[in-house]
């Protein structure tokens, strides 16, 4: 075993591919998207050092080409989770013995495998169960995963070097344990990043964890799995299991051993955990940590000062990008009637320019499809109300079609009530929604943009104005968790801008620093005297 004070490798963002037609990284893409696409993956769950496969199978279809599969996975029954608990348990004491510089390698080496050979598999398997075009598949599962990885260790290797001071006789040293039990991780599908890092996380910091991805993420997830046994991971570390998540979370929730919840979705089922949680809580060894990253109702606000270009840019962007599938995509936008009509127009001019949506295996496509029908019909029914509502007029797309791929039209809604039910719902979907002040309300608009959502994840503003931009920083100090100006509000690179939001988006612990770590560990002072007292009395008795 290695002894010594180690510096890990100084973290750097990991550069970001352009696949440009006829490069070398373009091609392996696209071939290992064919492969997998005309390929029939049978996915199964990953518990202590067996492949898991039970049966009971649910088909993975291309989100735009749903009749088309391209594999199964296994599904989980309570035994399966139960076993899943025991394996976790049953490699935590080693795990948390082995020396953090040995953890560390294991992750480390995980990031090299995805930014080399990995790196096709891994975003060709976002590209068709997510539906991602390739370069939201290069930036999430591929840069952003190997950063989590690299600048988490980082970050560990810092938290270890944080020590008390001691005095002469004394010296006093903190360890930082991992939580007594195994964490649960509970993952997205939006962001293959995401369902890398919550398990992760946790793992790297000497914790066990059992991991439920989303239905829609698993063939991703199985690639994470594949990395992380290449790199070393010991059997049990994080067990990979999939199914009903109702029935998981409860056999998950009903152990003693439940030391923590590492969740990313949605805020109606963070909050049921939370209650469920506390109404178990004297059941648990330990007081459960519960990070979370949920909703969000993300806004622009521009001030009559901003450049109607840049504005109309990040709304395109931070709208439409992945279909608005982001946490923190930009669905709600604050224009001053002064620009108004111009921005609009640009943003036309842009979504003119996109391709229809299609597949993104057609590189020239900037949309694809959103995730699954339930989400196609949630957001049709909201443009088809749109279309009715006086108060509302689609100014911007408003088609779908669902018959090959579930297919929305990026759309823009342009309404006279600030209130109106897309600007304070969370869709999920190509949809923004514009609201225009008149210019000399900015104040107001300001209180308006901090009141209207429940939510706090990212927002922007907009402005040249460096007293508007001051005091929009200020009145919105609340508004957003991730605050950006004269910018999108979507696209938080790790180690630059962490991430998280309060208020009804989550705890806002902040993915991507040595914040979330801290999370993951329990700390213990060591005092250890040298010459230890043999009388009782101080001085001040005399």
């Amino acid at each position: 075993m290695g002894k010594g004070f180690f510096h890990v490798p100084v973290a750097v963002n990991e550069a970001v591919k352009t696949y440009e037609a006829g490069s070398p990284e373009r091609e392996q893409v696209l071939a290992q998207y064919k492969a997998y696409f005309n390929g029939k993956e049978d996915i199964p769950m990953y518990i202590g050092n067996e492949e898991v496969r039970t049966g009971n199978t649910a088909p993975i279809a291309p989100p735009h080409d749903h009749q088309h599969k391209v594999g199964q996975y296994h599904k989980a029954s309570r035994a399966e989770v139960a076993k899943a608990i025991r394996s976790s348990l049953g490699a935590r004491e080693a795990w948390a013995d082995l020396r953090w510089e040995q953890r560390a390698s294991v992750f480390l080496k995980a990031a090299a495998l995805i930014a080399g050979p990995y790196r096709a598999k891994m975003n060709a398997a976002t590209m068709i169960a997510q539906s991602k075009n390739i370069h939201q598949a290069e930036i999430d599962s591929a840069c952003e995963l190997i950063d989590f990885l690299r600048f988490n260790v980082e970050y560990m290797a810092q938290i270890y070097n944080d020590q008390p001071e001691s005095e002469e006789g004394i010296w006093n040293r903190v360890e930082y344990r991992p939580l007594e039990g195994f964490v649960y991780a509970v993952t997205p599908f939006n962001f293959t990043a995401i369902a890398g890092n919550l398990p992760t996380s946790a793992a790297m910091m000497g914790n066990v964890v059992v991991w439920k991805p989303s239905d829609h993420q698993v063939f991703s997830a199985k690639v994470i799995m594949d990395v992380l046994i290449e790199a070393g991971l010991p059997d049990g570390v994080i067990n990979l299991v999939y199914g009903d998540p109702a029935m998981i979370t409860e056999e998950v929730l009903a152990s003693p051993d439940f030391a923590g919840i590492h969740y990313t979705g949605s805020t109606s089922v963070f909050r049921s955990l939370w209650a469920k949680i506390g109404n178990n809580i004297a059941t648990y060894k330990t007081y459960p940590r519960i990070v979370g990253e949920t909703g969000g109702k993300d806004f622009i606000l521009a001030h009559p000062t901003a450049a109607p270009d840049q504005v109309a840019t990040a709304i395109t962007r931070g709208a439409f990008e992945f279909q608005g599938q982001k946490c923190s995509a930009a669905s709600r936008v604050y224009l001053p009637k002064s620009t108004a009509s111009e921005v609009l127009a640009l943003v036309k001019k842009d979504v003119a320019s996109f391709n229809p949506p299609g597949s993104p295996e057609d590189m020239s496509n900037f949309i694809t499809a959103v995730i699954h029908e339930a989400a196609f019909d949630k957001l049709a029914s909201y443009i088809d109300q749109a279309k009715k509502d006086k108060e509302a007029d689609i100014v911007v797309g408003g088609g779908y079609d669902k018959s090959k791929g579930y297919f929305i039209e990026p759309t823009v809604i342009l309404t006279t009530d600030p209130h109106y039910p897309t600007m304070t719902t969370e869709l999920f979907g190509p949809v923004v929604t514009v609201y225009v002040y008149e210019d000399k309300d900015w104040t107001k608009t300001l209180e308006l943009v901090d009141t209207t959502s429940e939510y706090a994840l990212t927002g922007a503003v907009m402005a040249a104005d460096r007293y508007a931009i001051a005091q929009a920083t200020k009145a919105l100090q609340n508004a957003a968790g991730n605050f950006y100006i004269n910018d999108k509000p979507t696209g938080a690179v790790v180690g630059q801008q962490p991430f998280g939001g309060a208020r009804a988006s989550g705890t806002n612990d902040k993915a991507g620093s040595a914040q979330n770590l801290l999370r993951w560990v329990s700390p213990r002072l060591i005092k250890e005297t040298f010459v230890s007292p043999t009388d009782y009395r101080y001085p001040f008795l005399g």
